[in-house]
């Protein structure tokens, strides 16, 4: 019986930004690509909905893009021609305190340290900051492989390997500085005594040093749809709405790249993969989970310190060691009394945000993977602590746990917005250590989502790495 017809050079399963990327560049090598998607809109964890009243525009994920305006790829693709645009807030992220003050990252190493009071910065992030797209090229990439730049990435290296908490105590001397990178680095979802976590902090300190932390005009989902209309331009396919539970529902393809968890490529590639690997990916491990709050506010936000009603991002949780602790106790398994709460101010540089006047509030702490504990009185709490009179000026509120934003978002298993922990060499060794980490043993199956190196955020790479991997199968297979 004669073999079916191939229809499709690649498909991808998940319309995720990774999932979009890993189509755009295969689709940029003449390849043909659908990519399938499971919700009836693409975008994974970078969508916008009105979630409390009608002219409220929230981000329903991800909501600040150091990452993606850093990233290699997606800075080389021509997605100002199809409707993105960044905003830049006037000051780009701001760490209030309980005196009144707050830390905050300027536009360069040396603006930092002078306002930070603190020559520590420039020591810390100048060198990596200095020869940047080295480091980016290096540390972007997986790390069992040679590394193009390999002084750039020792550099970078000797510095990121310590956990943030004792870099920061050691390294910056003003409590200031201390507490901005302490809250920069908790975005590594770890605790901060934990090595490696500085790692985070450097990169998106460095990020913001060198190209900000802008929010998207008009919602994150504009990055997506940029995405599309890219892709669809180069002869690309996303279909909506169709759920995959088994390899024979695709069309015929020669490659299949997943925007997927590990769990979920186990599960749909089944005893196509081989044995031993498929354990493996079944025993990778998820991180802590998410509690998200949005806001519809009469006005802005009374925050005490100046600095924080002109930042697009607001770090919430005081000093080094009160961060620390309250990313150690999800670590535990606990729920922090005072939470970091991650707070991102959209409507003061994009008025679509919300009706004149009004204002959006994007919050969110970290909690144990699959808690179901209402942390709206402490995030609150936080708030109020640090801008007294907020409460007053909230018009709805709208809370996802991690339970809903799995539901949302299958790839956040247990309300893990990171692509699995990032504790130990799961932060670089994902999903299995490996030289080529998107690849599975099968041929022609790969895994693109934020489950792969370089890990979370809306930066494309994950699925641009895969996508070059799976270029270099189609060619050897022709």
């Amino acid at each position: 019986m004669p073999a079916a017809p191939i229809e499709y050079d690649a498909v991808v399963v998940g319309a995720g930004p990774n999932g979009l990327a890993g189509a755009v560049r295969l689709a940029q090598a003449g390849a043909s690509v659908l990519v399938v998607e499971q919700a009836d809109r693409p975008g994974g964890g970078c969508r916008s909905a009105e979630l409390t009243l009608p002219g409220f525009v929230h981000d329903v994920c991800s909501a600040v893009h150091p990452m993606a305006v850093a990233s290699p790829y997606l800075r080389s693709l021509p997605l100002a021609e199809h409707g993105l645009r960044w905003l830049h807030p006037e000051v780009m992220l701001a760490h209030p305190l309980d005196n009144g003050s707050a830390g905050v990252l300027q536009g360069s190493v040396e603006d930092t340290a002078r306002a930070l009071g603190d020559p520590g910065w420039r020591r810390l992030l100048g060198p990596p900051v200095a020869g940047w797209d080295d480091v980016v090229g290096s540390v972007l990439a997986p790390l069992l492989r040679l590394p193009r730049h390999p002084l750039a990435l020792a550099r970078f290296g000797v510095r990121a390997a310590w956990p943030a908490h004792a870099l920061a105590a050691t390294a910056l001397g003003t409590e200031a500085g201390r507490a901005l990178f302490a809250g920069i680095s908790a975005h590594s979802v770890s605790a901060l005594e934990r090595p490696l976590t500085a790692a985070a902090g450097i990169m998106l300190a460095g990020a913001g040093h060198v190209s900000g932390w802008p929010v998207a005009a008009g919602g994150s989902a504009r990055i997506v749809d940029a995405l599309v209309s890219h892709l669809e331009l180069l002869g690309g396919r996303v279909e909506t709405g169709r759920r995959v539970e088994a390899l024979e529902e695709l069309p015929d393809a020669r490659a299949v790249l997943f925007d997927t968890t590990p769990g979920a490529l186990a599960r749909i590639a089944g005893n196509r993969l081989d044995a031993r690997y498929r354990r493996r990916l079944l025993r990778f491990r998820q991180g802590p989970g998410s509690f998200k709050l949005d806001y519809a506010l009469a006005g802005p936000v009374p925050w005490t310190a100046e600095a924080c009603r002109r930042a697009g991002t607001v770090h919430v949780g005081g000093t080094l060691a009160e961060v620390a602790h309250a990313e150690a106790e999800v670590a535990r398994g606990r729920h922090p009394e005072r939470p970091f709460v991650l707070v991102a101010q959209q409507s003061l540089v994009d008025p679509a945000r919300a009706p004149a006047g009004r204002h959006t509030l994007w919050a969110y702490c970290h909690v144990p993977a699959g808690s179901t504990r209402d942390m709206t009185p402490a995030i609150e709490a936080q708030l109020e602590r640090f801008a007294p009179g907020f409460a007053d000026l909230v018009l709805a509120r709208a809370a996802i746990e991690p339970g809903q934003l799995e539901a949302y978002n299958p790839n956040c298993v247990g309300g893990d917005i990171a692509g699995g922990a990032t504790d130990g060499l799961q932060l670089v060794f994902r999903p299995v250590a490996s030289p080529h980490p998107h690849r599975t043993p099968t041929p022609g199956l790969f895994l693109c989502s934020s489950s792969t190196p370089p890990g979370g955020g809306v930066h494309g790479l994950c699925g641009y790495l895969a996508a070059q991997e799976a270029l270099r199968f189609l060619e050897g297979a022709a």
